[in-house]
Formats: C-alpha cells, structure tokens, sequence
C-alpha cells in the first residue's frame, strides 16, 4: 500500500514538475519575443555648412530596440542641397534628394552611440555654371547608394525609457561620385542630423 502511495505522489510531483517547467518555457518564449513596448519612432532635422556647401532636411523613422544596447529603424529622408564652385568657380549645383535607408544603432552606455545607416537617395538636380566658363546648364535625375557612419549624444535611453533626444554626426564613406554628401571635389561633408526618439506603448520596463 504504502508503494502504491508513493509511486502515485511521485507521479503527481512528475506532473506538476513538467507542467511548470512547461510555464517557465512559454513565459521565456514570451520575454524573447516581439514586444510592443519596444517600438519606437523619431525624426531628425538635417543641417550642414561645409565650404560653400548647404545641406537643409528632415529625416523620419520608425524602429524597434533588439535589446538594451541596440535599436534598428527604417528610415527616410527629404533633404535640399546647395553648392557653389562645385566645378569651377562661381558654378552653382542645386539638388532635391529623397529616399528609403535603415540604420543601427549601438549604444555602449546610455548617452552616447555609434550609429551605421544605408540610404538609396533619389535626386532631381539643376546645375548652372558660372558666366563665361564654357559650361552649359542642364538638369539631371540619378540615384545612388550611400553608407553613412558615425556617432552622436543622446539625452540618456534608459531600461523601461526609450524617449530622448539626440545629435549626431555623420559622414558617407561610400564616397561614390553622385552622393549628396560629396562636393565637387569629391571632399566628404559632415551631416549633422538634430532630433527626438519617441516610444511607443512604453508604460512599463521592457528591455
């Protein structure tokens, strides 16, 4: 008898035993997986001066934090370019650039981060050249790829806070000839990009 009570308390333990470990298992399954709280979106305004030239813009996003360290994000952008002496001196180069990019985002402590970001820019440009320079005006549609890297200050993205605002630099070493953020003579501008990170659903600790 006294088996019989035991073997059937041993069962019982089994079950319960199994059936919290099969808990524990959803519970972490749930933790690791896609949560609202973590999303998050922003925009930027876009400034550069840099030897003759002037970049003006804006640049919206929406993204989600993988974890406490790292935010991905899709991306656009709007920006006007203006450059003088892009060829020759008193030429004048006007672009209207837009496009689709996504980015990364490594924050080693809380209020600084590197930041990687891919953009295929579209550009309606208009060139004039200067008086008596042989150059004829035209107007041209391209499209080119650029990388852009480079790091900035955030007001502090906090466990459970994802809500800042931030600046950074950054400069496109793609380096391709068509890019928005290369002047004539092929010199690399630094964009300085200006803005808040907004989250969403974000009423308790999440990452």
């Amino acid at each position: 008898m006294k088996k019989v009570i035991w073997v059937c308390c041993i069962s019982l333990l089994s079950i319960y035993a199994k059936s919290q470990e099969q808990v524990v298992v959803a519970e972490e399954a749930k933790k690791g997986g896609f949560k609202k709280e973590n999303l998050f979106t922003g925009g930027s305004l876009n400034v550069s001066f840099f030897n003759g030239t002037t970049v003006l813009g804006v640049s919206p996003y929406f993204g989600y934090s993988i974890n406490r360290y790292v935010d991905v994000a899709i991306s656009g952008n709007i920006n006007y370019t203006s450059q003088r002496d892009n060829t020759v001196i008193g030429d004048k180069l006007r672009q209207t650039v837009y496009g689709p990019g996504a980015f990364a985002r490594i924050f080693p402590v809380n209020f600084l981060f590197a930041q990687v970001q891919y953009e295929h820019n579209f550009i309606k440009l208009k060139y004039k050249p200067a008086p008596n320079s042989g150059f004829e005006p035209f107007e041209d549609k391209v499209d080119v790829n650029s990388v852009l890297i480079g790091g900035g200050y955030s007001s502090g993205r906090q466990k459970g806070n994802s809500t800042y605002y931030y600046v950074s630099v950054l400069w496109d070493v793609s380096k391709l000839a068509a890019s928005p953020y290369i002047d004539g003579l092929g010199r690399n501008f630094p964009l300085v990009r200006a803005g808040f990170n907004i989250a969403l659903f974000q009423g308790r600790s999440s990452f």
